[in-house]
């Protein structure tokens, strides 16, 4: 067997839309992730950017499931001594609407260069508006 080398020129990039309103976080996270990653496509390889983009709108109105909300912790050290600073979910989507889907979906991409590549091609936005009208994105269930 011989090893799929795909030319970034010949990969056929879509747009896609999720609507996070009233959804489960890790839902829309791992179907954002699978989609970035492009796994849903036959020309799939792990070595290499195939995946799709994907623009997920509503995410200030994402749902978390148990007691999340208050238990659920994000973490953040300034490097100085003493500068570990934590917040719970609520503060988190209250401060910055989008960073909890940025993070759940970092987390399920590979590790290195081409998971920050992967990652950029995530467009988080808080509100039910985005400027990627005219990329014509699907819309897609999560």
């Amino acid at each position: 067997m011989k090893t799929i080398f795909e030319k970034p020129a010949s990969v056929e990039r879509k747009w896609f839309v999720i609507d996070a309103e009233g959804k489960v976080l890790g839902r829309v996270a791992a179907k954002a992730a699978s989609i970035l990653r492009g796994k849903n496509k036959v020309i799939f390889v792990p070595h290499q950017e195939v995946g799709d983009f994907v623009v997920i709108i509503n995410a200030d109105k994402i749902k978390v499931t148990g007691r999340k909300e208050q238990q659920k912790m994000y973490y953040s050290h300034s490097g100085y001594v003493g500068g570990l600073k934590s917040n719970n979910f609520e503060k988190v989507i209250a401060r910055h609407p989008t960073m909890p889907l940025e993070i759940a979906i970092k987390g399920m991409l590979p590790k290195g260069p081409l998971g920050r590549k992967m990652a950029k091609n995530a467009k988080i936005y808080a509100g039910a508006e985005h400027p990627h009208g005219s990329q014509k994105p699907a819309p897609i269930e999560a």
